[in-house]
């Protein structure tokens, strides 16, 4: 057991050190940088990028006069402006003015009011200024308001609880496919498919890890290396087989593919993998055939937003990737972070047929990409009446369906389809 563990502790350093999480953090901490006003103003304050722990006392970096230009009594004070308490932490005067007197009303209030003859003294002191919130919460935000003379101005502090780091073992040495990456299934009533489906994995990844949801009437058990089968009561649906599989995961990344999709020579994860590892921020990252991208306006609350899909909809090229771009949503085969699911999960209500839901659920949070150069075949179409049954059952009932699910769960007013 303690050789185990020496082993992990060992190995950990390596992981972070490797993107995406030594860049996501490193991309975490330049966004919480403090920046200030210009020195030319007559006080400096931060602007943007003052991020406290709740409840923690943190010191406020960054405050503090430039205006010398006269040696009277100067006041400056410190408000706030929500429900947080900004407060005198403890100082100490510089010994060489032992003469000049700070004065402050207000420490462990809302407001703080300083009053000095010595802009040094000022200065030192509101060096030493530390600000702390009164109300616990993991992520919000609040306003202090700085006035020095006849200047004033506000700034924002976050106040956010850090979160914990959660890495994925990407083995040691050298590179892995198997350890970062498991191939995800869902099936229903095509048996034949997905035996022909697995039979291509195992040509080109014979140690990759396949886990199947399985929601057939009548199951049949798949077995082989590195397969894991899940069986569901029949007929649940698409998006619960997902969250089912996905739940599985224990790697880093999971591919998502149909049960009657072909791996060829040209089906490159390690492509996928590529693109990912070089753009932490990504979250899913799938082939340039299927693609779209989605439009939000949010309209008036009362009423509800429109929502606009456009088909080969897509943005700015990714960075040092000319073969891929950013878009909204991919469709049905994607590399995607196993994390990323717990933004935008899986709608079960959505049995059938949703290749976009769930990137509209995930607007705002999802980052998508689509990469030229790599491919999936589709087999030729051998699907079982009872199949088609439930895969395109008779009349409009499923497409209803959605455009009322669409308009109740997002507060829509309208869809539209480009």
């Amino acid at each position: 057991m303690e050789d185990k563990l020496i082993i992990t502790v060992c190995a950990r350093p390596e992981l972070y050190d490797t993107p995406p999480n030594y860049d996501a953090c490193k991309t975490s901490r330049a966004s919480k940088r403090a920046f200030l006003t210009s020195v030319k103003r007559p006080c400096l304050y931060p602007i943007q990028g003052v991020t406290v722990v709740p409840l923690r006392s943190s010191l406020i970096p960054g405050v503090l006069s430039s205006d010398d230009s006269h040696r009277e009594v100067t006041n400056c004070c410190m408000t706030e402006s929500l429900y947080n308490t900004v407060f005198l932490s403890v100082f100490h005067l510089p010994l060489i003015h032992p003469v000049h007197v700070i004065s402050n009303t207000g420490e462990g209030e809302a407001e703080l009011t300083l009053t000095s003859s010595s802009l040094e003294s000022l200065n030192a002191v509101l060096a030493t200024i530390s600000y702390t919130s009164t109300i616990y919460h993991v992520h919000t935000a609040d306003l202090v308001s700085f006035c020095f003379k006849n200047h004033e101005a506000m700034f924002p502090i976050v106040i956010r609880q850090p979160q914990l780091p959660v890495m994925f073992n990407m083995g040691t040495g050298k590179f892995n496919i198997n350890s970062q990456v498991t191939i995800t299934i869902k099936t229903f009533l095509r048996y034949n498919n997905l035996k022909v489906l697995l039979s291509s994995i195992r040509s080109f990844y014979p140690d990759m890890t396949v886990i199947i949801a399985d929601d057939s009437f009548e199951p049949e058990k798949i077995t082989g290396e590195n397969i894991r089968q899940y069986f569901m009561p029949p007929a649940q649906g698409w998006f619960a087989g997902r969250n089912l599989a996905v739940s599985q995961v224990t790697t880093k990344y999971f591919l998502w593919a149909d049960d009657d999709f072909l791996f060829t020579k040209d089906t490159k994860i390690e492509k996928l993998v590529e693109v990912m590892e070089a753009h932490p921020e990504l979250d899913v990252v799938g082939r340039n055939q299927f693609y779209f991208s989605l439009e939000y306006d949010e309209g008036e609350e009362t009423e509800g937003g429109c929502l606009y899909r456009k088909s080969k909809g897509r943005f700015n090229a990714l960075p040092g990737y000319p073969q891929c771009f950013m878009t909204s949503g991919v469709v049905n085969f994607f590399l995607a972070r196993t994390d990323s699911v717990q933004k935008s999960r899986f709608d079960p209500l959505l049995q059938r047929v949703a290749h976009s839901e769930w990137f509209m659920d995930g607007l705002g949070s999802l980052m998508v990409a689509s990469c030229g150069g790599v491919s999936i075949r589709h087999q030729q179409k051998t699907n079982s009446n009872l199949y088609n049954k439930y895969r395109t059952p008779s009349g409009n009932s499923e497409a209803t369906f959605k455009y009322q699910l669409h308009f109740f769960k997002n507060h829509l007013k309208c869809i539209k389809f480009g």
